[in-house]
């Protein structure tokens, strides 16, 4: 028995099937899109007044498993992204072990299955342990299943060590995904240093952080002509950079998150520590300008950079918080409410910029869009419906959202993995 989403308006990146399609699922793959599609045996979807996508799919998530399995599991990480409609996700390797050997690959990918919600692709370590020394043996844990490669939390700052990794990158058509701060200039800044850290104390941290890495970045891989993809942009002048170097030919992609086209560092003053994230919230010209970078694609894709935390962690002083939000179950809402309905954004946009060019991105050939012998990940959504974000609402094993009563519009009804159904409210 297969599943048919009946009454389908179809959106992918290049266009929107604007006349209802018949969806037909069969044995994990969409085996044909037409109208009228007989229902025989099959489960059936009534998809009428909804918007039917690929399945979204996150390429910056952190599941903490293995080693902080009190802050998120794969398993309570899975459920989170398929209420959010995330279909396939990717775990960065900060986790204890780190994932820089094949054995942690292996376990993650044997325990997401054992789960079976959605698609879990590990990230491996660029280097041993996340200590800029030593690369790691990246022939290996791309074999075991890893598609990028990340010391996320962290950059790589030893220049050298970064152009060997991108040479054996290029080699091996992986995707490098740099988290871009220099430490040196950061110095222990717990927010964006500007106007606002100065008014309420905290210590600042400089735009420039970001800034110098992602110029060192894009010269390396114009040098080598290959390519990087910079994580979780928060500045107008990086989108500056991006684009220019976009324009040159350079082999540069980035992604921004939700929270980083939504809320700006005066959310700080509020000291509540679900707004210390790293790279911190910026000021509001920086807002505009990701927003503009999404919609022009200086910004390639929208992330979530999910990193959950206890409430012990987090109910600490400003200073002593970790820094992370939890984003699976808000993104598409927060992106739809504050990007698609104003119009900065189209739907076959957001689309591309959260399922297609991700999947182009790191080599997912068979998703991001909902095509015949395409994998059957589908996420169906009301985008007109209104909800409220409550702690109580979410399954993450976390809570640290800002977004903790904020009303969004954005509902995702059905997501579906494989042609079955993983989630329905």
């Amino acid at each position: 028995m297969g599943l048919l989403i009946k009454n389908a308006v179809i959106v992918n990146a290049d266009k929107v099937l604007e006349k209802p399609q018949d969806i037909l699922c069969e044995q994990g793959k969409i085996a044909q899109i037409a109208p009228g599609i007989a229902a025989g045996g099959h489960q059936v979807i009534d998809a009428a007044g909804k918007k039917v996508l690929p399945g979204l799919i996150d390429i910056h998530t952190h599941l903490r498993q293995p080693g902080r399995e009190d802050k998120e599991t794969i398993e309570t990480g899975s459920r989170a992204a398929v209420k959010g409609g995330f279909t396939s996700i990717m775990c960065m390797p900060n986790t204890n072990p780190v994932i820089d050997n094949a054995m942690v690959v292996e376990f993650i990918i044997r325990e997401a299955n054992r789960v079976g919600l959605c698609n879990v692709y590990p990230i491996g370590a660029l280097t041993k342990g996340q200590k800029d020394e030593e690369l790691t043996d990246m022939a290996e844990l791309k074999a075991a299943g890893c598609l990028a490669f990340s010391d996320d939390g962290k950059s790589v700052l030893n220049s050298r060590l970064f152009r060997l990794a991108m040479e054996y990158a290029k080699m091996l058509d992986v995707l490098i995904i740099e988290h871009c701060q220099d430490p040196l200039l950061t110095a222990g800044g717990v927010m964006n240093e500007g106007v606002v850290s100065t008014r309420i104390g905290l210590k600042g941290d400089p735009g420039i952080a970001e800034t110098v890495t992602v110029a060192r970045d894009i010269e390396i891989a114009r040098y080598l002509d290959t390519r990087v993809h910079l994580a979780h942009m928060s500045l107008k002048r990086s989108c500056e950079l991006i684009r220019f170097a976009k324009s040159q030919g350079i082999k540069v992609t980035a992604e921004a998150c939700p929270h980083h086209f939504v809320l700006t560092d005066e959310a700080c003053s509020s000291f509540d520590t679900s707004t210390k994230v790293n790279p911190p919230l910026r000021s509001q010209e920086d807002v505009e300008a990701i927003k503009q970078a999404i919609a022009d694609g200086t910004i390639d894709c929208i992330v979530t950079d999910h990193a959950p935390h206890t409430k012990e962690d987090k109910e600490v002083g400003f200073d002593g918080a970790p820094f992370g939000l939890i984003g699976l179950e808000t993104s598409l809402a927060l992106t739809i409410t504050e990007l698609v309905l104003p119009g900065i954004i189209s739907l076959t946009q957001m689309v591309d910029r959260m399922s297609t060019a991700p999947a182009r991105l790191v080599g997912l050939t068979n998703k991001g869009a909902i095509k015949q012998g395409y994998d059957a990940d589908i996420t169906i959504i009301n985008t007109d419906k209104e909800w409220s974000v409550t702690r109580e609402g979410f399954v993450s094993k976390s809570k640290n959202s800002p977004f903790i009563g904020r009303r969004l519009k954005g509902m995702v009804e059905y997501t579906v993995r494989g042609g079955k159904i993983v989630y329905q409210p």
